[in-house]
Order: C-alpha cells, then sequence, then structure tokens
C-alpha cells in the first residue's frame, strides 16, 4: 500500500491534483484509515492513476472521464472529443488569418494608391448571380459568349478586368453585377454581350490580400481614407479578381484589388 505522499511520488502527479480526482470520484483510495483519515492506494489505484492523467493529456473534461470509468464507449467519447477539437482547429485557424490580415494593416503592406485608369474598349454583361460564390460562374459564361460572338477579338496587354455591383445597397442574395474586360478593340454584340470604351478615371485602390469573407475590412479602410482626405467617389466600386480560385488553392492566397473612381 502507497500513502498519498508515495503514490504522488511514483506517478509524477501532485498531491493537490489526487485529492482532485478523489473528490470527482474517479480515484477512491483503496482504504481511508477510519482513526487518521490517511487514505492508502494499492497497485491498481497507480494504474488507475495513471490512466486518468492519460485521458487528461488528451484534454478530455472530467465529465467525460467519468463516463469512460463508469464503462462508457470510449470510442464514442475520443470520436466526440475529436469532433469538437477539429471543429475548434477550424476556428483558430479563422483567428490566425484574421490576425495575419490586422498584421499586414499595421505594417502598411496593404497600401492604398492614387492611379489613374487608361482608356479603354471592353466587353460587358450585366446579370443577377444568386451569391457571390456565383461570381466565378458569371465571369467564365460572359468571357465564352464574347468570345463565341468575336472569336479574333484580344484582351488588353493589361489584362484589365473587374467587376461592379449595380444594386444602391449591399446585398448577400440576388446581387446585380456588371462584368467588364478590356480589349483591344470593339466587337459584335449579342447573347447580353455590349462593348463600351471607358474613359481614362483616377481611382484610389487597395490591395485585399485573403478570403473575399473579409472584403469589408479593406473597403473600410479605403472609405475612410477617402473621407478622411475630402476625396469624392463618382462611381461604383470595382473589384478586380487578380488571384482567385482559378489559379490558387487556398482562399489566403486571393489577391484583389478594390478601386473606387474619385475626384
Amino acid at each position: 500500500m502507497y500513502k498519498i505522499g508515495e503514490l504522488s511520488s511514483l506517478s509524477k502527479v501532485t498531491i493537490k491534483a489526487i485529492r482532485y480526482y478523489e473528490e470527482e470520484g474517479l480515484l477512491i483510495p483503496t482504504i481511508i484509515d477510519p482513526n487518521t483519515n490517511y487514505r492508502y492506494y494499492d497497485i491498481n489505484k497507480l494504474m488507475e492513476l495513471k490512466y486518468i492523467v492519460s485521458l487528461r493529456d488528451l484534454g478530455l473534461p472530467i465529465k467525460d472521464i467519468k463516463k469512460v470509468i463508469d464503462g462508457n464507449d470510449i470510442k464514442e467519447i475520443l470520436n466526440n472529443h475529436r469532433n469538437i477539437i477539429e471543429a475548434q482547429i477550424i476556428n483558430y485557424t479563422k483567428t490566425l488569418s484574421k490576425i495575419d490580415l490586422l498584421l499586414e494593416d499595421i505594417n502598411m503592406s496593404s497600401e492604398i494608391i492614387l492611379k489613374v485608369i487608361p482608356d479603354y474598349f471592353t466587353y460587358y454583361r450585366d446579370g443577377v448571380i444568386e451569391d457571390f460564390s456565383k461570381i466565378t460562374d458569371f465571369v467564365l459564361e460572359t468571357g465564352s459568349l464574347c468570345k463565341k460572338l468575336n472569336p479574333n477579338l484580344t484582351c488588353h496587354n493589361d489584362g484589365y478586368c473587374f467587376i461592379s455591383y449595380l444594386d444602391n445597397e449591399y446585398k448577400e442574395k440576388d446581387i446585380k453585377i456588371r462584368y467588364q474586360e478590356a480589349v483591344n478593340s470593339l466587337g459584335i454584340e449579342g447573347d447580353g454581350i455590349n462593348f463600351m470604351k471607358l474613359e481614362s478615371k483616377r481611382v484610389l485602390s487597395i490591395m485585399h490580400h485573403g478570403s473575399y469573407s473579409n472584403l469589408r475590412e479593406s473597403y473600410l479602410k479605403l472609405l475612410k481614407y477617402i473621407e478622411d482626405n475630402h476625396f469624392e467617389i463618382v462611381d461604383s466600386a470595382r473589384e478586380c479578381y487578380i488571384d482567385g480560385c482559378w489559379n490558387k488553392e487556398n482562399e489566403n492566397d486571393y489577391l484583389t484589388e478594390i478601386q473606387f473612381s474619385i475626384k
């Protein structure tokens, strides 16, 4: 038999922790001397304590360890615990991404730039998408329709293309958008494809790194800059998708340029 101090030394578990496990009904002494109230533990209790500690090291809460000791299915308990940990990892990963974005902002890696967009011919198409996840489908479909009508049309070397939001409010469903891409000449219109000449404009822009779900943070930074410096917005915002799901596997590697025409 071992006294509680000896059990503590052999198991490398503090006396305080051993008493806590007793209070929780996890580790009951083999014998309690009625006269001295000393606790004594046999070798089986040492093994039980080792088992309890191993489950605690996995992060299992006391209530689940009680279930295991009471004979409940340990596989089910461990699988449930695994699912909880996986959900926490996802949440922590999202939090880390937000921290990285904030650090980028602090380090001024997302600078606001004033630049001039030159004249362009563009083809464009207006439409309504179900939600933001349908943007890529709309862009690819628009390009295919234009190519079918204008097989010899070439895109401008600058590769300038963007989406404008045509609703007068923020919407997450049934969103009215216009996709435009710069080309070297006007072409044949039809099937929703139209052409126009874009006049040269001054724009303030910001590069947004990462998921589209965080775009609002870059929008707010750009809008605050515009207000603080007394610029006037003269057109809808443009989102230029430089890197996205078509060439990047990880959302954290997406690159989007947000532009506001100003005067």
